[in-house]
């Protein structure tokens, strides 16, 4: 065993690496396929959809850094992450830090969100899974208005993440989008890393 990997420790297991790459695939192709491509934008975001479904499920019964229950934090204690952030005495976090979760949680809110208007804006035209309910009754421009704004709003989260993710590569000196392909992250021996489970 190289010294690299009795120096690592594994985070993030293959299925929420699948998950996570697969999102930002799906979810770029069906932004960048909206009005052009609707086929093709539908069943991407068809596919969006399933990954949210999985993520919630996985966030359940899936392995410890992948449970709510493991990073959930409250408003307040996201607050007081990021004044500690701004103090420059953040604690670092095996799995989820605090910001990180909150994001996780915005993420998965807004994408699922942006997902459900667009098959109710498909249903305004007699397709998919909901074109025989209310929803085909709808006003597609409303629903289309809806649709835009999360999907937009989803995107500029989706920009304000990687900026934190970089920032906290380069505050912790360790390098979070590797860690998010090979699942590993450095064990560390500082005083200020904590395991999630610690409510300090």
């Amino acid at each position: 065993m190289s010294n690299s990997n009795k120096n690592s420790i594994k985070v993030w297991d293959p299925l929420i690496r699948i998950f996570h790459w697969s999102l930002v695939f799906f979810f770029f192709l069906a932004f960048l396929t909206e009005d052009e491509w609707m086929t093709v934008h539908s069943y991407a975001g068809y596919s969006v959809g399933l990954l949210i479904l999985f993520r919630l499920i996985w966030g359940v019964i899936g392995t410890r850094h992948a449970r709510f229950s493991d990073f959930i934090r409250t408003p307040t204690q996201v607050v007081d992450y990021l004044k500690q952030v701004v103090d420059g005495k953040s604690k670092r976090y095996i799995g989820h830090n605090p910001a990180g979760a909150a994001m996780v949680v915005v993420l998965l809110i807004s994408i699922s969100l942006t997902t459900l208007s667009g098959i109710a804006l498909y249903a305004t035209e007699g397709l998919g899974p909901l074109s025989e309910t209310f929803f085909s009754t709808w006003s597609d421009d409303i629903l289309e208005e809806v649709h835009e704004f999360f999907a937009n709003f989803t995107l500029f989260m989706v920009f304000l993440h990687v900026g934190g993710v970089l920032f906290s590569s380069l505050l912790h000196q360790e390098n979070l989008i590797r860690s998010m392909i090979t699942g590993l992250k450095q064990k560390g021996t500082s005083v200020q890393e904590i395991s999630n489970r610690d409510p300090s």
